[in-house]
């Protein structure tokens, strides 16, 4: 049993989009301990993440791929805290060692059968059963009920700041506003063409009245230079951002237009209208999670689900055409208002 005030500790160094969707566990957390001490544990190029978290009492970095000696000085303050619990929302070996190393007596993670590295079982005190719901938002929502929780909302407790660049985006687009087109994706399997894209955008300024601003990451710069050429006019490329920025940024978006990836994340955090294109990875498990928003998927005929690269000549990403985006995104303008 956990008493009135607990100290408890969230595992989840990334990426980011598995990031953003375990903060709904931190709000649980923080609705049934307010006066808890809530820690994450999480990869240092995500740490501006958590301060947009408002209930966290801190996000402490740890790089998994530092040295030893790096990684058991950071062991070794967690362990004075003296935590109460710890619960694991990655399910790795990595994530679930650093869990138990924190040196709580209760350690929550999931069971064996919902981890990516069963292995990781063997570091838990309890694995209690996150349901049928596939979403991860959900099933880390369940395992918080280990820890007393009993209202599984969804909701995320964001401070948003304005940002320079994002209110120079917004002065650059007034009064129309903007649409968002992400183009990037760590992975090319989870990369529609750039140049429907560039199509998109066209049809995005003539149905519905407004040019597309163009997201880039380190690395995609020429995938969103692609974009604009192809968009005879309809879109520009964004400055250089960084993730307050794309929180700053996508909130005031009349649509956002993304692939499987972090961007598209956090916009539908923040309640901006999305249409998401996926091709080998489940809306069930890692789609928008309002009913208002548009997932298009062609999951269910692809033949390298959760793999980096096609193993065929052509992504089923690409399968999606530009006219059936077109129609998602008017209709999910429209019944934005």
């Amino acid at each position: 049993m956990i008493d009135h005030s607990p100290r408890l500790l969230i595992v989840r160094l990334g990426s980011l989009g598995d990031v953003i969707h375990a903060i709904p566990a931190v709000a649980a957390l923080r609705t049934r301990h307010p006066s808890a001490r809530i820690d994450w544990l999480i990869d240092p190029r995500y740490t501006p993440v958590l301060q947009l978290v408002d209930g966290l009492d801190s996000g402490i970095p740890i790089d998994p791929r530092a040295g030893i000696g790096t990684l058991l000085r950071a062991i070794a303050q967690l362990r004075r805290v003296k935590y109460d619990a710890v619960i694991d929302l990655q399910g790795l070996l990595k994530s679930a060692l650093l869990a138990r190393a924190a040196g709580a007596k209760r350690v929550v993670g999931f069971p064996r059968e919902h981890l990516r590295e069963p292995v990781a079982r063997i570091f838990y005190s309890e694995t209690p059963d996150p349901g049928r719901d596939p979403h991860v938002i959900r099933k880390n929502l369940m395992l918080t009920r280990a820890l007393g929780v009993q209202d599984l909302r969804i909701t995320f407790p964001l401070k948003l700041p304005r940002t320079v660049t994002s209110d120079a985006v917004t002065a650059r687009f007034e009064p129309e506003g903007f649409a968002v087109i992400n183009p990037g994706a760590a992975w090319p399997n989870k990369r529609w063409p750039p140049q429907r894209f560039g199509v998109l955008a066209g049809e995005i300024r003539e149905r519905i009245g407004v040019r597309s601003l163009v997201l880039w990451g380190p690395g995609e710069e020429d995938i969103a230079s692609l974009v604009v050429t192809a968009s005879r006019g309809a879109a520009e490329i964004a400055p250089r951002t960084n993730i307050v920025d794309l929180f700053a940024i996508v909130r005031r978006a009349k649509l956002v237009v993304s692939g499987d990836t972090g961007p598209l994340h956090i916009a539908a955090a923040v309640g901006a209208p999305v249409v998401a294109l996926f091709g080998p990875t489940f809306t069930e498990r890692n789609g928008p999670w309002s009913s208002g928003d548009i997932a298009i998927s062609r999951a269910p005929r692809c033949f390298c689900h959760y793999e980096r690269k096609c193993r065929l000549l052509q992504p089923c990403i690409e399968d999606i055409g530009v006219d059936e985006v077109v129609a998602a995104a008017e209709h999910r303008v429209a019944a934005r208002g």
